[in-house]
């Protein structure tokens, strides 16, 4: 492989932020961000394992009319990829065994959840949690404050302490299987970002915890911190004029704070996988 950091970003079926996902990656420092049709790789014309960072870009898979990403958790677990007698979750499970870096954003997120790679507690690949309905049923679109745990593996947010992006979802809500697993994840610092107050002081009060969920968790990761997902948006906000007040805020910086991630995510690439 070259010396080059490769990321995919998969569109179809219903995601709509691909473009902008693609855009935050390139700004971050990718050289290779190829948008793939979800087709491209069930017909295995396009490979997972010729890329470093899988993107699962936000949007309304399959309509969310089996709640949201259930149908398209359900295509990746099982549907085969044509003339390989494999599954395009073997893939899935190979490039996570070769150390790659996943993330989600909104529908991302839930995907992930979905298919079992978030919080996947000790390693277990199986749904432990779901992303249901806001406690007030309806759509959120606002901007808010996420407090990150500084003890956290999660690659995407070192050194970061707190951080302000745009939620824009309806099933939003974080509940675990049990509450065993949510003190796991707990323990364990995967509950890698909290909605919080302006003070970065992780809440449950709406509206600054827009969707009630559970110990306020807005975004998890995995146990290695490769694999990651969050609710809110960080490609929504990679430059200044993105921020609502930026032109009541002239001290702005011209990066937006959700650049940060994306660019954790290419240096660890650079370091680890290069």
């Amino acid at each position: 492989m070259s010396k080059q950091v490769k990321a995919i970003v998969i569109a179809g079926n219903g995601t709509n932020c691909e473009r902008e996902t693609a855009h935050a990656i390139r700004l971050a420092g990718a050289e290779v961000v190829d948008i793939v049709h979800i087709s491209e790789l069930l017909a295995g014309r396009v490979l997972l394992s010729d890329y470093h960072f899988l993107n699962l870009a936000g949007g309304f898979l399959d309509g969310d009319d089996l709640g949201s990403a259930k149908a398209g958790a359900n295509r990746l677990l099982h549907a085969p990829v044509a003339g390989s007698g494999d599954h395009l979750s073997d893939h899935l499970r190979q490039f996570i065994a070769d150390g790659k870096l996943i993330m989600g954003v909104c529908n991302g997120f839930q995907l992930m959840v979905k298919m079992g790679l978030l919080p996947a507690l000790d390693g277990e690949l199986r749904q432990s949690a779901t992303l249901t309905f806001n406690d007030n049923g309806r759509f959120e679109d606002r901007w808010v404050y996420l407090k990150t745990d500084p003890n956290s593996p999660c690659v995407f947010t070192r050194g970061l302490d707190g951080i302000y992006l745009p939620v824009r979802h309806g099933e939003g809500k974080l509940v675990a299987e049990s509450d065993q697993v949510l003190k796991d994840i707990e323990a364990k610092n995967l509950s890698v970002l909290k909605y919080s107050t302006a003070d970065f002081a992780p809440t449950m009060e709406y509206p600054a915890n827009p969707n009630g969920s559970a110990a306020a968790i807005a975004g998890l990761c995995d146990e290695s911190g490769r694999l990651f997902g969050l609710m809110p948006h960080p490609e929504a906000y990679v430059h200044r004029t993105q921020h609502p007040r930026w032109t009541r805020e002239e001290d702005l910086p011209e990066e937006g704070m959700g650049l940060w991630l994306y660019q954790n995510a290419v240096k660890f690439i650079r370091e680890e996988l290069l």
